[in-house]
């Protein structure tokens, strides 16, 4: 397992549609692996394939209720509104509000290609919209109102 370099904001890659995994064998399981390494070093809350320069359909989240891989997720529905204040590992020390549905349902596969289907709620579902926004080429920015620049 490996620490990844996390590309910033202005690197073209970040607005590139990723593309859709078709391979679940050792390289998938890997690249899974490291962005888990990479995104505990940075004590964030998710992070996507592209974010490490990897333009595949994938990406993972930290939060209270566990860890979660998702490959080729797709978002199938969404209730309710919430607003909060995020930030991303790819646009450093920036904050913004920003409007996601409080609840989602996303269906997706496993490392191992298996699908599976998840209701959450809170930040959970802000997490998976986010991550999910960065497979086609979408930064939080995008829809933030109230960004604010910390150091």
């Amino acid at each position: 397992m490996a620490i990844r370099n996390i590309i910033q904001v202005g690197d073209p890659t970040l607005r590139k549609k990723s593309f859709e995994v078709t391979d679940f064998g050792e390289k998938t399981h890997q690249l899974l692996d490291d962005m888990k390494d990479t995104l505990i070093k940075a004590n964030g809350a998710g992070l996507a394939a592209v974010q490490v320069g990897v333009l595949r359909r994938m990406f993972i989240v930290m939060v209270e209720e566990g860890y979660f891989e998702f490959v080729n997720p797709e978002i199938v529905s969404t209730s309710g509104k919430q607003n909060g204040q995020e930030g991303c590992l790819s646009v450093q020390n920036k904050f913004g509000d920003v409007e996601r549905p409080d609840k989602v349902v996303i269906k997706a596969q496993d490392r191992f290609g298996k699908p599976f289907k998840l209701t959450a709620t809170g930040f959970f579902a802000r997490a998976i919209c986010h991550e999910n926004d960065h497979l086609d080429g979408i930064l939080y920015i995008d829809k933030a109102t109230n960004i604010e620049v910390v150091n």
